[in-house]
């Protein structure tokens, strides 16, 4: 198992390489989209838990990232002593009608698998994503960690506002698009745009020796936004992994999202997955109860074991990277900071207790 740490574009620098590998990091998932991308987002949320604004601001300009642009953000991210590891998600402005099932799908689908074709050539062995229409949403930012550290959750509400036109994973991807919002559509038909997306690109991944890890729905809802959700109970995961049987297609396993559903059970989820080996890589985060009812707290105070989780994962033989994810923010002048160095040296101490076991 291998220690990482998830960086946002804005976060691509020096400064934050050396925190990490000052935490211990040996690896980074790294998010490309750039949900902060407009002057009021960035400088008011950059450090906040993404999802709790009204609209992560435009998507992207529809254009891949390129190899030149990936290969020197993985030199950077060498000069550091670190590895990249993965992406986590893809430009809503490059897929989106593959998510509503739009007029350019077909184009969109070439432009992904070109990008998964890229990412293979620079080296960066896993692509994270999450096929969801509404994204991250529903989530209230309060006191909810220990000692009153601010972190998110639900309180009993779910967001029923239907999507407006022009958006998808909450990013604004068409600002003139017509009035009115996208339809109400039944799980079915969502996880048959997923059937499309799996059948096209899995081929592509294989050939470019890229893993796609598949995102739980976070919160783990049937229905957000008046949109369906796909993985919103543990066993479902099965179900996307046999739609298209491949090594290369895996799971971005999030332990928190996963401790919310309302059915199943945590331990037995992982330990049936990474039996499987069907773990790309793995949120490390904690909570305290399940949906519509749930907080986000401290990696030590949550409702999961975590030294439980890495015993299984230690003895189903993973060896993927664990990471973060968001933290609880603490009561200082580097709140963000101090909340990953909480995480990420209870996250190094505990691997080190379960290494020497």
């Amino acid at each position: 198992m291998k220690l990482g740490f998830g960086l946002y574009k804005h976060m691509l620098n020096e400064e934050h390489y050396k925190f990490a590998k000052q935490c211990g990091t040996t690896h980074v998932v790294v998010h490309l989209v750039d949900y902060f991308g407009n002057e009021k987002n960035s400088k008011e949320n950059a450090n906040q838990p993404i999802g709790e604004k009204e609209g992560w601001g435009n998507a992207g300009s529809g254009k891949i990232w390129e190899l030149d642009e990936l290969l020197a953000i993985k030199k950077e991210i060498n000069s550091h002593g670190l590895e990249w590891e993965a992406i986590e998600n893809f430009d809503p402005a490059i897929w989106h009608d593959i998510l509503l099932d739009g007029p350019k799908k077909e184009e969109q689908i070439e432009l992904v698998k070109e990008q998964i074709r890229i990412v293979g050539k620079a080296g960066i062995p896993i692509y994270g994503y999450n096929f969801s229409l509404a994204g991250v949403s529903s989530r209230k930012t309060g006191p909810y960690a220990r000692g009153g550290a601010e972190s998110v959750g639900m309180e009993g509400t779910v967001d029923e506002t239907p999507i407006p036109n022009g958006m998808v994973w909450n990013m604004v991807y068409d600002e003139n698009a017509p009035e009115g919002t996208i339809p109400r559509i039944s799980h079915d038909e969502l996880w048959k745009r997923l059937q499309y997306f799996l059948e096209n690109i899995i081929p592509v991944a294989e050939e470019s020796g890229v893993k796609l890890a598949a995102h739980p729905d976070d919160p783990p809802m049937p229905y957000i936004r008046n949109t369906p959700r796909l993985v919103y109970q543990p066993h479902m995961y099965q179900r996307l992994i046999d739609m298209k049987p491949s090594e290369n297609n895996v799971l971005e396993f999030c332990l928190g999202s996963v401790a919310e559903m309302t059915e199943g059970d945590v331990y037995e989820a992982t330990d049936a997955y990474s039996k499987q080996n069907k773990l790309g890589y793995i949120h490390f985060r904690n909570v305290i109860g399940k949906v519509p009812h749930y907080k986000e707290v401290f990696v030590d105070e949550g409702d999961i074991n975590m030294l439980r989780i890495l015993r299984i994962l230690k003895k189903n033989n993973f060896k993927g990277a664990l990471i973060p994810d968001h933290t609880p923010q603490m009561s200082c002048d580097a709140p963000w900071h101090a909340g990953m160095a909480y995480a990420m040296g209870y996250m190094k101490a505990a691997l080190d207790i379960v290494r020497n076991e």
